[in-house]
């Protein structure tokens, strides 16, 4: 597993990211990981710096897809194979990353960590906005993807390479999309994802809605001018 990075953003997490750290530290350490510190105005950094972690420290926020890709440049400039995108709130259990790997390495390019592939009855909002991207994806891709909107998603060489070098490309579900008619391979695995350990997620429903309804408008219209 040495080959696996843990790409963490963080942004304004000082009450989550020791434990989310100290666990890969104490129980998983054969995995590599770097916090990538998207311009936090709490005492993230601070916290890393003082525990030693390994950190990205960015002196500006540029957001998740701006602070994602930063991470990827680490990876690709590191040799890394395989990287993974790991919340640090502490939504994702990296008990599952060892099965998202052997699932990658049956030759797909990215791997989601899903919540629904075994499940069939839940009409949670998550749930539906969920299958709403989904259908949006298997109706422009021919893919069928159950949880596109999960964070937790395992990404080969190429595409490390892919986020690394262009301006494209956020960790978000149009993107996924977009991958997906490039030629990139995808699968998922059931895993569980837990609430933030603390604070509050910036995906309160009208932010849900709105960022619903610009995942579903970039899936539809946007991805057919988007360019490599």
């Amino acid at each position: 597993m040495d080959k696996v990075l843990l790409v963490i953003p963080a942004y304004n997490e000082e009450k989550n990211i020791r434990k989310v750290v100290g666990r890969l530290t104490e129980d998983f350490p054969e995995l590599d990981y770097i916090v990538v510190n998207d311009g936090s105005r709490d005492s993230t950094a601070d916290i890393c710096r003082q525990n030693g972690y390994n950190l990205l420290d960015l002196p500006v926020n540029l957001g998740l897809a701006g602070c994602f890709q930063a991470g990827m440049k680490y990876a690709y400039l590191k040799g890394y194979q395989y990287a993974i995108q790991f919340d640090g709130d502490g939504q994702h259990r990296p008990e599952y990353i060892g099965a998202m790997k052997d699932k990658m390495d049956e030759g797909y390019d990215i791997v989601v960590g899903s919540r629904f592939v075994e499940r069939r009855k839940d009409w949670s909002p998550r749930m539906v906005g969920s299958r709403l991207i989904g259908a949006a994806i298997r109706l422009t891709t021919g893919a069928k993807i159950k949880d596109p909107t999960s964070g937790m998603r395992m990404f080969n060489r190429s595409m490390i390479e892919e986020f690394a070098l262009n301006l494209n490309y956020g960790p978000e579900p149009d993107t996924l999309s977009f991958l997906i008619k490039q030629g990139a391979r995808v699968a998922e695995i059931q895993v569980e994802i837990d609430e933030r350990l603390a604070g509050e997620s910036y995906l309160k429903p009208m932010v849900a809605i709105k960022y619903m309804t610009r995942m579903l408008i970039s899936i539809f219209l946007i991805q057919n001018f988007r360019k490599r």
